[in-house]
């Protein structure tokens, strides 16, 4: 279990000073190799972003990204204390600081895991429907400039996806694989992962063609949980934490320890599995011959014809 990393990451974020440097402190004295915080200014204030690197011991493994995506931790102050859109953050950092527990108390993995989030107490709202979203200091191609990393082989997207109405399910789901425009299957490891790490049948979240593509462009977005993609040819899976109804994501009292926790250790044994090379994200086969009968769909990473 993970649990004690989500009490423990949940103790530094659930504060209205929240900041980057205790939690890179926190983490570099549980074992973390590197951490990297770079102070990140936008127009509606600023964040501290956070660059995580738990080295593995074979430098030719794949290396997995974990990007933790949110507005921010909280919305201060219009609302007091951790907010719904924050558990995209706390469940990165709770998974890096296990891997790193581990890798102190003798299992390293084979591969690099590198976890990329931002620390926020007091990021803006915005109106949306069915339920407000949470805004962020920065926009999106800074966010993305900051989270999406070349290193990255392969990329978990984590968010809080509840403030919709297609999906009625409490816990966390996973996406189909993204990648340079396609929607691809949905991943049997991943499936299988999922199943065993929640001992109940996967879940996964629908994806649309506009969820895809740049916020840039206006359209509908279900959230940023897929805006990686955009900035990355690496094959990407967002892992949603979801609930039964619609929950804001500026509403504090909402983040359940038990879906931190699940999603957490998901990522986790993806991160084990994955360094192994035994666990695919996509069949590269069946992804080439796409191209090869369908073409180039990398279009859909760009804000499109103006």
């Amino acid at each position: 279990m993970i649990l004690q990393e989500v009490l423990d990451i949940f103790s530094l974020l659930d504060r209205a000073d929240a900041n980057g440097k205790e939690v890179a402190d926190f983490l570099k004295e549980n074992g973390v190799d590197e951490v990297t915080v770079t102070g990140i200014k936008g127009q509606n204030g600023s964040t501290d972003g956070l660059k995580i690197k738990i080295s593995g011991y074979d430098e030719n493994a794949p290396a997995l990204g974990i990007i933790g995506r949110l507005g921010g931790l909280g919305a201060r102050p219009k609302i007091n204390g951790f907010v719904s859109d924050g558990d995209g953050a706390l469940t990165s950092l709770a998974a890096a600081l296990k891997i790193a527990r581990m890798k102190k108390n003798g299992d390293q993995l084979k591969g690099d895991v590198i976890v990329t989030t931002h620390i926020c107490p007091d990021a803006p709202t915005r109106e949306h429907k069915p339920v407000p979203f949470m805004d962020s200091p920065i926009d999106m191609e800074a966010m993305n400039k900051h989270e999406v990393l070349e290193e990255m082989d392969a990329i978990l997207s984590i968010d809080t996806t509840k403030g919709n109405r297609v999906l009625n399910h409490r816990g966390f789901t996973i996406s189909p694989t993204i990648k340079e425009g396609y929607i691809l299957k949905i991943s049997e490891d991943l499936i299988s992962i999922m199943e065993t790490v929640t001992g109940k049948p996967a879940v996964a979240i629908p994806v649309s063609q506009q969820d895809i593509t740049p916020y840039s462009n206006n359209l509908y977005h279900i959230n940023s949980i897929f805006q990686p993609a955009v900035a990355s040819n690496s094959p990407l899976v967002g892992v949603a934490i979801t609930t039964e109804t619609a929950v804001a994501g500026c509403a504090s009292g909402a983040t359940h320890f038990e879906d931190i926790e699940s999603a957490g250790r998901f990522v986790v044994e993806v991160a084990k599995y994955y360094s192994q090379e035994k666990c695919q994200f996509y069949d590269k086969g069946e992804f080439q011959k796409l191209v090869s009968l369908y073409g180039d769909m990398t279009k859909f990473q760009t804000p499109g014809l103006k």
